[in-house]
């Protein structure tokens, strides 16, 4: 992939296609790969398509510093590649992780990104009770998934013992079938086991992901390690203290949320309230949820041919004559 030096690091990414252009922010543990069946499709739509390996994963730069993956890096390395690329404007779209991103850049900098669409994680404004880092502390959940992240060297142990077998596992026990099944992957990690050893094994790959997928995964976090996500998760009590000004603030420009209906993260506490909320509360124009039936938290990979719909829908009230409206 091409890079380019933005916001102080080099980037890499691709760039497909022609006409108003669309920024794909992937998520944890993925790379821009997970866009791999939206590309062609949006593309054929007649848009310019651009997905970044984010900060921190595949061949994008990984900082040394944990303080250097807050909120306001991961939005600010967006704007740099926008500028990069001599791209005014675009629509913004995040998946996992890549959703704070996308709803953080659309609530900063609404002069840049047209419009917002979040996949599997709703917008969650900044609350007034500390990071869920914090929150899950206080109820003395040290051995929640998150907080399990934080101490540096202990989750990359872990999860880069075998990355063929960890992408295994936490891809499929996020899926939908997964969650139906109750082989989910937990959210307290028991006493004495990584995340991964609590994991339910998978014998045989889903439809959805191929042995080649997987392997693409398991070959690039086999070089870069786990390192760089995972400061992502070392950084959320320091963005909850950098976004004190934004408190209060909603998002203005249109938005959307696509989820799977399985997705477990729609069951963790305060998420059916935040995607209520989206409608009139926190965004001023919602433009509707959409829930794929069966799907879960990797839902553009589960169901490519659904969210593709439900984004080009939603791009289509925004687009007139090959330019945004």
């Amino acid at each position: 992939m091409p890079t380019v030096r933005a916001n102080g690091i080099d980037i890499a990414y691709r760039d497909e296609g022609h006409g108003p252009a669309l920024l794909l922010c992937h998520g944890w543990p993925e790379l821009g790969h997970s866009w791999r069946h939206q590309v062609p499709a949006l593309v054929a739509a007649g848009y310019r398509v651009i997905v970044p390996d984010m900060r921190g994963f595949g061949d994008t730069e990984a900082p040394e510093a944990v303080e250097d993956y807050t909120i306001l890096h991961l939005v600010g390395d967006m704007v740099g590649l926008l500028d990069a690329l001599g791209i005014e404007r675009c629509v913004i779209v995040g998946h996992d992780w890549g959703a704070p991103v996308a709803w953080h850049a659309a609530l900063m900098r609404p002069d840049r990104f047209r419009a917002v669409a979040g996949l599997a994680i709703p917008w969650s404004p900044r609350g007034p009770h500390g990071s869920l880092i914090g929150m899950a502390r206080a109820q003395g959940m040290e051995r929640f998934y998150m907080v399990w992240f934080q101490e540096p060297g202990v989750a990359e142990a872990d999860l880069e013992a075998d990355p063929a077998e960890t992408h295994r596992r936490l891809l499929v026990g996020a899926s939908g079938a997964a969650e139906k099944a109750g082989r989910g992957w937990p959210l307290v990690i028991p006493d004495g086991m990584g995340l991964v050893g609590a994991s339910h094994p998978v014998p045989v790959l889903p439809d959805w992901l191929s042995e080649q997928d997987l392997a693409v995964y398991a070959a690039t976090y086999r070089r870069t390690g786990y390192r760089g996500g995972l400061n992502w998760y070392r950084n959320l009590d320091r963005n909850w203290a950098l976004t004190a000004p934004l408190t209060g603030a909603r998002i203005q420009v249109p938005a959307c949320f696509i989820a799977g209906a399985e997705d477990g993260v729609l069951r963790m506490p305060g998420m059916a309230k935040a995607v209520r909320a989206m409608d009139g509360m926190t965004c001023t124009d919602f433009r509707g949820t959409t829930l794929i039936d069966g799907a879960g938290h990797w839902v553009q990979q589960e169901a490519p041919e659904a969210v593709n719909r439900a984004l080009l829908r939603f791009l289509g009230t925004l687009c007139r004559n090959g330019h945004w409206r």
